[in-house]
């Protein structure tokens, strides 16, 4: 008989994690996702737009930039507390509240927009969060996601750091975000249509040394999967991700490329 998931401890150990090193230096990497979502979701001006798991802000600053009426949340407070210095430096006007993907402190229909970037994927309960973005989005409205897939590269990390610190039991990959007919289930009648794009983003580093000294410094996953083992499982790690990088690098000797399959996703509710 399977133990059911304890999601609020769960969440508890992800916040810890997420709130480790420094999201926005890699978040920040990641801006012309955000923009090209903006543009997908075909975001106006005036329109109320939420973004939920936002980091430190790239749907955020996108849809602001198009002059929509934002709305910037995540559960990890310092993660907003880096988009709110980024809104800040452009002159934009955005809300910043602290709030449960799983749990969103809005009415129903409070928005015409409802916007994730890589970050509503990683809410343990995928059902839960689905549900919450779909309530408060407006009939007609859209909801754009940016996911990591599968067999893309983020997804591929995920599965190296889950070999060596092994996710709990039962819990749905992040990743099946990145799978259409996943979405599909999680929304169901509640979408009147759903496109799904595939695209990539381009990590560029100096080097796969480079690439896993960042990540093991600021991404919180990585930062935390390092500190939970002894030294010889970190070396191991270390050497999983090197020849994962050096695998899927497209820029030869010189530097550091590695493509990154993600979905981008743009479904109208119903």
């Amino acid at each position: 008989m399977n133990t059911p998931i304890d999601f609020d401890a769960l969440k508890s150990r992800q916040k810890t994690a997420w709130a480790s090193g420094d999201y926005a230096v890699i978040g920040t990497t990641l801006q012309i996702v955000g923009e090209q979502l903006a543009e997908a979701c075909d975001l106006c001006t005036d329109e109320r737009v939420l973004d939920v798991a936002a980091g430190n802000g790239n749907a955020t600053l996108a849809a602001a930039r198009r002059g929509c009426k934002v709305t910037s949340t995540d559960y990890v407070a310092s993660l907003l507390d880096r988009g709110a210095e980024r809104a800040q430096a452009e002159r934009l006007d955005v809300a910043f509240q602290t709030a449960d993907a799983e749990a969103l402190p809005f009415e129903d229909a409070s928005f015409d927009a409802v916007v994730s970037t890589f970050g509503v994927m990683f809410a343990p309960n995928h059902a839960q969060s689905a549900s919450e973005m779909a309530r408060v989005c407006r009939p007609g409205g859209r909801i754009g996601l940016a996911n990591w897939t599968p067999e893309g590269f983020i997804g591929q990390l995920f599965k190296v750091l889950g070999r060596h610190v092994p996710p709990p039991s039962g819990l749905q990959p992040p990743s099946l975000w990145g799978v259409e007919s996943h979405l599909n289930s999680l929304f169901g009648e509640r979408a009147a249509g759903i496109v799904a794009t595939k695209r990539m983003f381009n990590f560029r580093y100096r080097s796969a040394a480079h690439f896993i000294e960042v990540f093991r410094t600021w991404y919180g996953p990585v930062h935390k999967a390092f500190g939970a083992l002894p030294a010889e499982s970190a070396a191991a790690l270390e050497t999983d991700l090197t020849e994962l990088l050096m695998r899927l690098n497209v820029a030869g000797p010189r530097s550091l490329v590695v493509p990154s399959e993600y979905l981008e996703v743009v479904l109208t509710r119903r």
